[in-house]
């Protein structure tokens, strides 16, 4: 979800191919594009050696009681089941009952959409979905100029309903599904805002884009570099951008990373070391207390010694928080805005047999200087709030980091 694309990681098992994520999002995420899906982005493709860490299992499950409610249906249920709904709900417990957000079981159909997802481009209403501490279906970001954003949906905005059936007890895997439907179909939303207001939102579906990196220069002398998603295109746009700055002369650089869920840990890197010399750390993967894997600098350091401000929200997660956890512990950078989304953990993708797959955490990341920042994000060196009903011309955050820069 981690946003983006497929990072595929060497096969170490029989049982199918994994692909390390970094699911973007949600203090309980699975981190989906609304509409599609998100959360995640794939991290990879360095492996983890898998030492279990989960004890008191046995070598296999006794299903006797999973077989009399089976029998149970078959005999008494009063309506339609096929045999694939009935297993599919049994892998989508088994996974629900980790009690982790980000651990999730996607059917075939799922897992295409999951996929579709990562491409950059998708039909849906655009916005990324999470769960809250409550267990609350929640919208961390809608897309800049998306169909959700257009319609008013609002980050933190919890959804009650959607097409008047309930959330409660709903996944992310099954929320997008519901979210997602042909270009130029409605979907309606129910809404709970700021706790205390209701109110219902129809949002018709289109295609959507995402541009991942998006550059210009401010005031003559400022390199404006705003990422998206972290995605495949992502380190090789950013290095870009970054050469041509160097050539450009600029004083100072914003990175713009609100509103980005995350993505390829690969991408994350590239990025942090377009500022770092080479070896600087930039994160460390845990497993049971152990240091399993440490990532370090590539030595790009094309803007090192360049004045940096790093613009970051509440749906700033996963893939950006490690950029932007690297660049202020290695102390290049100055962070600007307000706390940061908090997810400080690694899932790799398991593909099944028939295109299903299973999504688990495998491990927790940690900043240069130590620190998990899962359900506590990154807290800016300079809080900058953004007040609400403000004119679309109007950026406090972006201007207090010119401000920054150019004193």
């Amino acid at each position: 979800m981690d946003q983006s694309y497929v990072a595929r990681a060497k096969p170490r098992r029989r049982r199918g191919n994994f692909i390390k994520v970094s699911t973007i999002i949600a203090c309980g995420l699975g981190i989906f594009w609304l509409g599609v899906g998100v959360g995640s982005g794939k991290i990879g493709p360095d492996s983890i050696y898998h030492k279990p860490v989960a004890s008191g299992l046995p070598k296999n499950l006794d299903y006797s009681s999973v077989e009399e409610i089976y029998d149970e249906l078959k005999s008494s249920y009063d309506g339609q089941l096929t045999r694939s709904q009935l297993l599919d709900g049994i892998k989508t417990g088994l996974a629900q009952a980790t009690g982790d957000p980000y651990t999730e079981y996607f059917s075939p159909k799922a897992a295409k959409q999951f996929n579709e997802q990562l491409s950059g481009s998708f039909s849906g209403i655009g916005a990324v979905l999470g769960k809250d501490k409550a267990n609350n279906l929640v919208v961390i970001s809608p897309i800049a100029g998306s169909p959700a954003d257009k319609a008013g949906l609002k980050a933190a905005d919890i959804i009650s309903e959607i097409n008047k059936t309930s959330t409660i007890g709903m996944n992310t895997d099954e929320a997008v599904s519901r979210i997602r439907g042909d270009v130029g179909t409605k979907v309606t939303l129910k809404l709970i805002r700021a706790g205390v207001q209701t109110l219902s939102l129809t949002i018709t579906r289109d295609n959507i884009t995402i541009p991942s990196v998006t550059t210009k220069t401010l005031d003559g002398n400022i390199g404006y570099l705003q990422i998206s998603q972290f995605s495949e295109d992502t380190a090789e746009l950013a290095a870009q951008a970054a050469t041509k700055f160097k050539q450009d002369g600029v004083k100072g650089i914003v990175l713009d990373l609100r509103g980005d869920p995350g993505g390829l840990l690969n991408s994350a890197v590239s990025i942090s070391s377009l500022w770092l010399p080479k070896g600087k750390t930039i994160l460390t993967e845990r497993r049971g207390g152990s240091t399993v894997k440490t990532f370090t600098s590539d030595g790009t350091n094309t803007l090192g010694g360049i004045p940096t401000v790093v613009l970051i929200d509440g749906g700033s997660a996963s893939a950006s928080e490690i950029t932007a956890a690297a660049l202020r512990d290695n102390k290049v950078a100055t962070l600007m805005g307000v706390t940061s989304f908090g997810k400080g953990s690694v899932q790799e993708i398991n593909k099944l047999p028939g295109g299903a797959e299973l999504k688990v955490t495998i491990a927790h990341w940690f900043t240069p200087a130590g620190k998990n920042i899962d359900k506590q994000g990154i807290k800016p060196d300079k809080e900058v709030k953004q007040p609400k009903d403000l004119a679309e011309v109007q950026d406090p955050q972006l201007d207090a980091a010119k401000a920054f820069l150019t004193k």
